[in-house]
């Protein structure tokens, strides 16, 4: 701090020093005047003023950050995200109380100097020696447009701020060089409306238009004359002047304002004072930024668009590249989502599990044929407030993508996919296997695709002692049959159910490779609800499997199209493989496990899973025309058994994928298609195999095994393994097979 004298100002010597340093800035600035755009200012300070010859085009048009606005298929706001609220407007759409007010207070003779203000900086300076200080500022409004710039390229990076904003000579030499190159290119009018849209206004509005919706709820264009004097004291200090928190001192800058605007002729004395008679009138509009603010529960699916665009490299070869981006904002995101199909996914992620209940749901809904995500829904509410349930965790995708560590084991809906691999390989949909309740398979009878067999037995079992006897395909995958598919997967081969797995689209939360072993062929690998609403979709799709995509298109804030991912479908098995599938898996749901989640209106198939200790439960389905699936399980780290639990207000003593999942899938199925087409399967002959039971199920019979009319779980809801089936020892969830 210099020494004060005892008056308070300066010394002699330290006036003289200020003054001596003020006229070296007033030099440089009529040296850079004198000297042409490709010379150098003369400087002392090397490298402060090299490589001026062209001004840079981001100070002609600056690449401002804007909002974001992400719309659904039919063109509705979903959400508008942005790093800095802002909304680019041309000049014409700014009112002219607006421009006067801020060139009377900022730089009232903006229009008749250059872009450096010789005259003001002699007062200032004359000002400034004499009171001892820093009493008044010499930048034009040019000067302050090309320092906003650099801060604005700077972004959130505290470093590049401080060098943008450093009270250095080299940095204000710089300034003033471009701001003479500015006015010389772009003219009063133009360096006038990209000032306005640049300039911080405070409580997170950037730019005129935002800072006129924050505070006026209106446009910039119809501002009112005190209106427009209250936002334009606002720039010399947001904080200071904020009429949120300080209302007495923002009235007396706006008076401030509507003084100057009187004295510089913009207004008469007589309107100045009626506006200085008028009270604010604020009326604040809460911002509304980010995926929290989505609609019908879409603030999950908003965030996989958010990190569709960081991560994939359509949107740039780094993350840097991706990052800048979104952050820059202005783009105008159309997405797959539908507002009928995200109302009916949103409805039934609730509808049967609260918010506050130890389990959550998820509901996510694919369109076979095109890969477009339709619906992400999560009993769960989108958001940061723990003591309101709330989550940004993503139940329906993978962890790259904002969800679980792992995702989850899916049970007995694999199954379908050890079926069509051994439909592939020739398999009749009437092959039998006659089995006990429970049995010991040799590992060595399955070969993965290095070629390596495993050691020892691996021990298989049913749900209950009843089920023993002959099946054929179909009736098992009805049942769900675990001993059937054991064996079955011999048949097809470990190898081949494995690849067929990869074909249709099914892909472990952690991006980790599938782990080839036995237990596969009942749900023994993690997955996500995404990935098996897109897998079911490859089967309804006739075996053609759609990579899942979020985005339809994408414009920037000049309107020039962005490229988008695509989806990408590739056949993952033959037509009539897809056909039997599909005819096999309609019994599912017309008498086997998913008897309770099944339409009347239409053709549909699916299947029903639960795991190990009921931890998660499923139900995936399809029409010819959408794909479901619906997960419930534990989403902390901590994974409950769902045995004798409350969900929803209603108790299950143990909940199975048919009386929980099943109904979910249902009422978000029902809603989705609603007054849409009711296409059918493709018919198919489906041979069956001759069935033999040791022991009939008695009065259920036929009813199949997961739950009943009522909601309870019947004595077949569920198989489960012992501990330790599998094979693993890692610490991941074991034995998991459930229909």
């Amino acid at each position: 701090m210099p020494k004060k004298r005892s008056g308070g100002g300066l010394t002699t010597t330290q006036q003289a020093a200020k003054f001596l340093g003020v006229a070296a800035l007033s030099g440089a600035v009529l040296a850079g005047i004198a000297l042409p755009a490709a010379g150098a200012l003369g400087l002392a300070a090397k490298g402060t003023v090299e490589g001026f010859d062209e001004i840079p085009s981001n100070l002609k048009t600056p690449p401002l950050s804007q909002r974001t606005t992400i719309l659904d298929n039919q063109g509705g706001m979903i959400a508008t995200v942005y790093s800095r609220d802002r909304t680019v407007v041309p000049l014409k759409d700014i009112s002219p109380y607006m421009q006067d007010a801020i060139v009377a207070i900022e730089d009232s003779r903006f229009y008749k100097h250059g872009a450096v203000d010789l005259k003001g900086i002699l007062r200032a300076m004359n000002r400034n020696v004499q009171e001892g200080g820093a009493a008044q500022g010499a930048s034009t409004l040019t000067q302050q447009y090309v320092k906003n710039v650099f801060v604005e390229e700077a972004g959130d990076d505290p470093d590049k701020v401080a060098e943008a904003t450093q009270q250095t000579l080299g940095r204000k030499v710089r300034e003033l060089k471009y701001a003479i190159q500015v006015e010389e290119e772009l003219g009063k009018k133009k360096i006038l409306e990209n000032y306005l849209n640049i300039t911080f206004f405070g409580q997170q509005a950037y730019g005129i238009e935002a800072a006129s919706q924050r505070y006026f709820s209106k446009h910039a264009k119809d501002l009112t004359l005190e209106e427009a004097a209250m936002l334009a004291g606002l720039v010399q200090s947001p904080t200071r002047y904020d009429p949120v928190n300080d209302s007495e001192e923002a009235t007396k800058r706006r008076n401030t304002v509507l003084q100057r605007m009187a004295a510089v002729g913009n207004i008469s004395q007589d309107e100045a004072d009626k506006a200085i008679a008028a009270p604010l009138k604020l009326k604040v509009r809460q911002p509304k930024n980010g995926c929290i603010t989505a609609v019908e529960g879409s603030g999950f699916f908003c965030d996989y668009v958010r990190k569709t665009i960081l991560t994939n490299p359509a949107f740039g070869k780094t993350d840097e590249e991706r990052t800048k981006l979104w952050n820059l904002g202005g783009l105008t995101i159309k997405t797959t989502l539908s507002p009928r199909a995200q109302e009916a996914a949103n409805e039934a992620s609730t509808l049967k599990v609260n918010k506050t209940d130890k389990i959550a749901a998820s509901v996510v809904q694919v369109q076979p044929g095109t890969g477009k995500i339709l619906s992400m829904g999560q009993s769960r509410p989108y958001g940061l407030d723990q003591k309101k349930h709330e989550t940004v965790l993503n139940l329906a995708v993978s962890n790259k993508m904002g969800g679980s560590t792992y995702g989850f084991q899916v049970g007995s809906t694999f199954k379908p996919i050890t079926a069509a691999a051994a439909l592939e390989k020739g398999v009749s949909p009437a092959q039998t296997f006659s089995t006990d309740w429970k049995m010991a398979v040799p590992k060595n009878k399955y070969t993965n695709c290095s070629g390596a067999q495993g050691g020892g037995d691996w021990s298989v079992q049913n749900e209950l002692e009843e089920e023993k006897g002959t099946w054929d395909m179909t009736s098992a995958l009805g049942k769900s049959i675990n001993t059937y598919f054991a064996l079955l997967e011999q048949k097809a081969g470990l190898c081949e159910t494995v690849t067929m797995a990869k074909k249709v689209g099914y892909e472990r939360g952690d991006s980790k490779q599938l782990v080839e072993e036995p237990a596969i062929t009942l749900g023994s690998e993690v997955s996500t609800p995404l990935s098996m609403a897109a897998t079911y979709a490859t089967f309804a799709n006739r075996g053609t499997y759609c990579t899942p995509i979020a985005i339809e298109s994408i414009k920037d804030a000049n309107g020039k199209k962005v490229r988008v991912p695509k989806s990408t479908c590739t056949s993952a098995m033959s037509e009539k493989t897809a056909d039997t599938i599909n005819a096999m898996l309609k019994g599912v749901v017309e008498d086997g496990t998913g008897t309770l989640a099944g339409l009347s209106d239409r053709d549909n198939a699916g299947k029903t899973g639960t795991t190990e200790e009921r931890r998660d439960a499923w139900f995936v389905g399809y029409t010819p025309n959408l794909s479901t699936a619906v997960w419930v399980g534990s989403d902390g780290a901590k994974k409950v058994p769902m045995y004798n639990i409350t969900i929803g207000g209603q108790y299950y003593d143990k909940v199975c994928g048919g009386c929980l999942p099943g109904p979910i899938w249902r009422t978000a199925m029902t809603g989705a298609l609603e007054a849409s087409e009711t296409p059918s399967f493709n018919a198919v002959a489906l041979p069956r195999g001759e069935e033999k039971k040791e022991k009939d199920k008695g009065p259920d019979k036929g009813r199949g095994n997961d739950g009943d009319d009522d909601g309870k779980p019947d004595p077949f809801a569920g198989i489960t393994f012992p501990p330790g089936i599998g094979g693993h020892n890692d610490g991941r969830p074991r034995g998991n097979n459930g229909p």
